[in-house]
């Protein structure tokens, strides 16, 4: 790139966000080189002195690494000057604070950036150390336990999901959240586009709706909520109770007859009704066996009545997650 047009594109980009004002390298390089993380550090190398308007010179609208232009990140939180919290705020290091010490690269134009947010490929920081340099920053009640957590032990970046160099991480919106999470959970991927789902594919629910992908320690399956129920309450709270007659599996665990996520039979349930009714009721002196004549000698005695395995039992006992009403002993009402 000549001189020429490393002017232009610098010129460019500062002109279209006249709100960030230049970086002076002689007023903050004392900074700099005072808040320069040492764990980010490797050996032989330094930061640039001159900052960002080093990275701009080649990452600008213009350049042939997409990942790494500069087109967004001016738009997001990471580059706001009166944040003292950004990068690009006080006393910050700019793209170097997350980048790592990038003089080598600038200097001696390395084809291997020294980088922690980068694609794995293009990096020669383990996953563990460019994560902390996230979690440095990003470290709250909702990422505690990202340490030992499913995500943290397959070695998953926090760059593998989040996209940086962007005014809107597509994983803060709902209707793109899924596409991010979908490229390594396939089979649930299968499950939303089933017949009867959670409307994730619609854009109106997010996986983060449920679970805590930074980790939820204890929690099965990454549960933003202690338990399933708890999970599933929070949005189904008339299933919650207490009711004065109680239907067992829905206090002990709604997984008993559905599926999270999709199912090829109505309301998310795991069999068709008559044979998960019947996976814990018996048919035997149920009344559709003696108006049936199934019981009969000739008929095997004690077979399924016909009404029974053929019908559906919500037919009749309609508030299968319990009842209030003083008959509803059956939760026929």
């Amino acid at each position: 790139m000549n001189i020429a047009k490393r002017v232009f594109s610098t010129a460019l980009v500062l002109a279209g966000l006249a709100w960030l004002a230049p970086v002076s390298a002689q007023d903050e390089a004392p900074a700099r080189a005072a808040s320069a993380p040492v764990a980010s550090a490797s050996p032989g190398t330094k930061y640039s002195e001159k900052g960002a308007d080093t990275c701009l010179e080649c990452h600008d609208a213009d350049s042939d690494t997409p990942s790494f232009t500069t087109a967004g990140i001016f738009k997001s939180k990471h580059a706001r000057r009166g944040d003292k919290h950004s990068p690009f705020g006080p006393k910050g290091l700019q793209c170097e604070a997350c980048h790592g010490p990038g003089d080598i690269h600038a200097t001696q134009k390395a084809k291997k950036a020294a980088t922690i947010v980068s694609q794995k490929a293009n990096s020669w920081m383990p996953v563990a150390q460019r994560n902390e340099m996230c979690l440095s920053c990003h470290q709250d009640s909702t990422r505690n336990a990202w340490h030992g957590d499913a995500h943290d032990r397959n070695k998953v970046a926090c760059t593998d999901c989040h996209k940086l160099h962007t005014d809107r991480d597509p994983m803060m919106t709902k209707s793109t959240q899924a596409d991010t999470c979908f490229t390594c959970h396939k089979e649930q991927r299968i499950d939303f586009q089933k017949s009867s789902s959670h409307p994730v594919r619609y854009g109106q629910m997010a996986c983060s709706d449920c679970h805590n992908a930074h980790g939820s320690g204890t929690q099965a399956a990454m549960l933003k909520k202690p338990t399933l129920n708890q999970t599933c309450f929070s949005c189904h709270a008339e299933k919650r109770g207490p009711m004065l007659w109680e239907h067992a599996p829905v206090v002990e665990d709604c997984a008993t007859c559905h599926t999270a996520h999709g199912s090829t039979r109505p309301a998310l349930l795991v069999k068709s009704t008559a044979l998960l009714c019947q996976s814990c009721h018996s048919v035997a002196g149920h009344p559709a066996v003696t108006r049936t004549n199934s019981a009969l000698p000739g008929n095997g005695g004690s077979a399924a009545a016909t009404f029974v395995v053929a019908g559906n039992c919500t037919n009749c006992h309609s508030q299968v997650h319990g009842s209030n009403h003083p008959s509803g002993a059956k939760l026929l009402r």
